[in-house]
């Protein structure tokens, strides 16, 4: 009860630029869930994504001074891309530029996406870490290793969500509008942000970053809306109000945008299709049909609150991750043990 009610006052400071908490009532929190331990060591500042492989290996990536990091099964390091110094990771691969790297994600074939922010490039490495080609995109901010060599690309920028690069790195078509919860163009793009994310299937899901109520929404490869993943509940509570306020706020003013995220992190099920969502330490589980099944609010190994940016569903277990406290492994809360 204790910890119930310190969520609710804390919700408050929604607007504060430290200390978000997402406020929940306590009968609908189903569990606290508390990591097995740490994974992938050193891996920690500046984590930003983290994929698995057809091969079974990790893609994990850290910016700015990390890299691009792969890992085998077994978490042993194989090759580092795009590493800026020495002595943070050894670099077996060689060096290759990655400035300020958002996302990444890997093929069939094992060839490694980065959506590198900082030089406006979608770039594409081999397994060895050669750098096979560049894309240009303005303001990357998710990539997603498509069929036949297409990678579609979230953006901060244009006039839709996610654009489709065929394999000679031509844009072939555009998946989503921005939604229009503002009078303001560039305040509606901006809060239209998002990730992206797969399943087996070959759907493409995409997450809105910054919407009051949470939302992941699934497309085909052409770019055909399917089911809605939508967490309704939080708009009850401080911190849906507050995003609603600031951005009613805002949109009377003539200044850039800017609000605090809400959606940090969103993975699927590979196996069924269920969709996991995480707003800062609340862990929310979604069946495949976009119905909320379970809540959970969730910590490291160490009892720490864990303010997820990254998660990956594997068939037995649940890896969440946090810039900087590194990658947690998880129990399956909806499996038995």
């Amino acid at each position: 009860m204790q910890r119930s009610l310190a969520k609710l006052f804390l919700a408050a400071a929604f607007l504060c630029p430290v200390g978000i908490v997402l406020a929940t009532a306590a009968q609908e929190v189903d569990d606290q869930l508390t990591a097995n331990k740490r994974l992938f060591k050193p891996i920690g500042p500046g984590l930003r994504a983290l994929r698995r492989g057809a091969d079974g290996k990790y893609y994990i990536l850290a910016t700015p001074n990390t890299g691009l990091v792969v890992f085998d099964s077994q978490q042993r390091q194989l090759i580092v891309i795009g590493a800026s110094s020495p002595e943070s990771v050894s670099n077996k691969a060689g060096r290759s530029a990655i400035s300020f790297g958002e996302d990444c994600d890997v093929d069939t074939k094992g060839n490694i996406y980065v959506a590198d922010r900082g030089s406006n490039l979608i770039s594409e490495f081999a397994p060895d870490g050669k750098l096979l080609r560049s894309i240009p995109v303005n303001a990357p901010l998710s990539v997603l290793a498509l069929e036949d060599g297409e990678v579609a690309v979230a953006t901060s920028r244009g006039a839709h969500l996610v654009t489709v690069y065929n394999a000679a790195g031509h844009p072939v078509h555009e998946v989503g509008d921005p939604e229009e919860l503002s009078s303001r163009p560039e305040l509606n793009r901006y809060l239209s942000q998002g990730s992206l994310a797969s399943d087996s299937e070959g759907h493409m899901y995409y997450g809105y970053t910054y919407l009051p109520e949470p939302r992941v929404r699934q497309y085909d490869r052409f770019g055909y809306g399917g089911v809605d993943f939508e967490f309704t509940g939080l708009g009850a509570w401080s911190e849906g109000r507050a995003a609603r306020r600031e951005i009613d706020r805002q949109d009377k003013r003539d200044e850039p945008p800017t609000l605090h995220p809400i959606l940090t992190a969103f993975g699927v099920d590979p196996v069924n299709g269920d969709l996991w969502m995480c707003l800062h330490n609340t862990l929310l589980h979604f069946d495949k049909d976009g119905n909320r099944r379970s809540e959970y609010q969730i910590y490291t190994s160490d009892n720490a609150r864990l303010e997820a940016n990254v998660i990956l569903v594997e068939e037995d277990r649940l890896l969440i991750g946090s810039d900087p406290l590194g990658i947690f492994e998880f129990r399956r809360p909806d499996r038995n043990h």
